[in-house]
């Protein structure tokens, strides 16, 4: 366990909280009897929020759980891999709510408690016959141990699975949080093909969590990037069951500050895992940009960085190529003046008020082999900083993506 700030570090993922249980079986959407099926349920009513995609282009299951998280609250969330329900027409939407009505009947709920998500190949209709057969033997399943098959099931290219949990002490309660993601290719702020599911046993209502989770959302998912590509299924959702017995969190309050940074170390520790899980990377990148002078400008800056095709490919062959940093800030859309921008790729000063400067080539090389990766531009141009993750490309990303579909 680790503790920093106001929270701590334990195990249990997306059961952490009181009152959550999960499961993940195989449904044959996958071949070689993979699991591909998990459920997420609470034992009480819990309030509901999320972020979606900004991709015109929407999935099924999206458009059918951003209409029941409006209503404010859900029990349950049932997830596939292997078929996005994507591009699929009204036989997609017809198919997302038989994919919650079995869900909702294996767990004896009301459908309307239940949220649905769905990831994999796009326009191929879903075989919802599999996922009907599948539901209550993963309702069956539900326990708090079986978090880490929840996160393996939801998997599509990624490698490993992704989760995590900390508690938080809210007044004289102790609040718990936790979740899981997957995600690993179409990565890109402004959400990316990526799904999160967050419980907590906190007492929050549904607007209040709405507000925390877009901002902690804002600051960790929609500043991670591995390829540009942002994707129709995209969705980060939180429940809230209120076990933790701590009073109401109202917004701009101390309490609904400890929430916040309990959920942003959620946020950010699992997307830090996406980026780093980027298909065919071997090393993170983290981006670090101050002296901006709006907070807008240092984000835009520091995600143009970490989106570089070309800086990539050169962290990937460790060469400390700074001029390809300069230039994505120049074409970042961040308001600065370039002769004043100083670039660090770990300890290594590579460049001074926007211009060589000597440098030691293989201690830049040495950093450029660390994992994560980490580079330091300071603008000089205001007081405002962000950061933004990401990942080296390499020779295994065309290979990934050259046959994914068959």
């Amino acid at each position: 366990m680790t503790e920093a700030g106001a929270y701590r570090q334990i195990p249990g993922g997306v059961t952490a909280a009181r009152g959550f249980s999960a499961s993940g079986v195989p449904a044959g959407l996958k071949k070689d009897g993979k699991l591909d099926l998990a459920l997420i349920y609470s034992e009480a009513p819990a309030s509901a929020a999320g972020v979606y995609t900004t991709n015109l282009v929407k999935a099924a299951p999206l458009e059918l759980t951003r209409r029941r998280v409006a209503a404010g609250t859900a029990r349950a969330v049932i997830i596939n891999a292997g078929n996005a329900n994507a591009c699929t027409g009204e036989r997609g939407l017809t198919d997302a709510a038989a994919m919650a009505r079995a869900a909702a009947s294996s767990l004896g709920i009301s459908e309307e408690e239940v949220l649905v998500a769905s990831t994999g190949v796009i326009g191929v209709p879903l075989p919802v016959e599999k996922i009907a057969a599948a539901a209550p033997k993963a309702a069956a399943s539900l326990s708090k141990e079986n978090h880490t098959l929840a996160s393996r099931a939801i998997m599509t290219t990624d490698l490993v699975p992704k989760e995590y949990a900390v508690q938080v002490h809210i007044k004289r309660s102790v609040v718990t949080i936790g979740g899981m993601a997957k995600g690993s290719g179409m990565i890109h702020p402004n959400m990316a093909t990526m799904l999160c599911f967050i419980t907590t046993d906190a007492a929050i209502g549904s607007e209040a969590l709405q507000t925390a989770l877009k901002k902690a959302v804002d600051r960790s998912f929609n500043m991670i990037t591995v390829d540009g590509d942002t994707s129709t299924n995209d969705m980060v959702l939180a429940l809230a069951n209120g076990q933790a017995g701590n009073p109401e969190i109202k917004t701009d309050t101390e309490d609904y500050r400890l929430f916040y940074e309990g959920l942003l170390e959620v946020c950010t520790a699992l997307a830090k895992m996406i980026a780093r899980d980027g298909e065919g990377a071997t090393r993170l990148i983290e981006v670090n940009v101050t002296g901006a002078p709006t907070k807008q400008d240092a984000r835009l800056a520091a995600r143009s960085v970490v989106g570089s095709n070309l800086f990539k490919a050169a962290v990937f062959g460790k060469d400390a190529n700074w001029g390809r940093i300069l230039c994505a800030l120049g074409y970042s859309g961040a308001t600065f003046d370039p002769t004043r921008a100083d670039i660090f790729i770990g300890d290594v000063q590579v460049a001074r008020n926007g211009g060589a400067v000597e440098f030691d080539e293989e201690r830049a090389t040495e950093m450029l082999n660390q994992d994560p990766v980490t580079v330091f531009v300071d603008l000089k141009s205001g007081a405002y900083s962000a950061t933004a993750w990401g990942c080296d490309l390499t020779y295994d990303y065309v290979r990934i993506n050259g046959s994914y579909r068959t």
